[in-house]
């Protein structure tokens, strides 16, 4: 019986070990932070725009670097209403990112070296895109 109660209580202890440690980890960690501008939020760098499309209340960026293209909808203030930001070489298909998100949507990137891009965004119900352009 007392080798029961032993087990009984090492059980007990860890079970408040695990608990301590998991809520330690939530209290720590906390929400990632959001992006600064459009090309901070592509990844700084050497990503410059080359493009803008203005939805009202939001804007279509789309930014390159020498390979890569990138595309965000950055909203005039945080609110959360629905916004997508899509990007396509004409060969992998559309990239995209769409939700109710406070700032913006994306980034979403393609390769656009020796491509042409489609690009595009929405916010609400306002929506745009483009033809192909932008060849690289």
């Amino acid at each position: 019986m007392d080798r029961f109660m032993r087990k009984i209580k090492q059980s007990a202890v860890l079970g408040v070990t695990v608990a301590t440690a998991l809520a330690g980890g939530l209290l720590t960690s906390g929400p990632a932070m959001a992006a600064s501008s459009p090309i901070a939020a592509c990844g700084g760098g050497s990503y410059h725009e080359i493009d803008r499309h203005d939805l009202g209340k939001a804007v279509i960026h789309l930014l390159y670097n020498g390979t890569t293209n990138c595309v965000v909808t950055w909203k005039d203030s945080p609110n959360d209403e629905y916004v997508v930001a899509l990007v396509s070489n004409g060969q992998d298909g559309w990239k995209g990112d769409w939700g109710n998100y406070s700032t913006y949507a994306g980034p979403v990137k393609v390769n656009g070296e020796g491509k042409c891009v489609k690009w595009g965004g929405q916010y609400g119900n306002t929506r745009w895109e483009s033809g192909f352009e932008h060849c690289g």
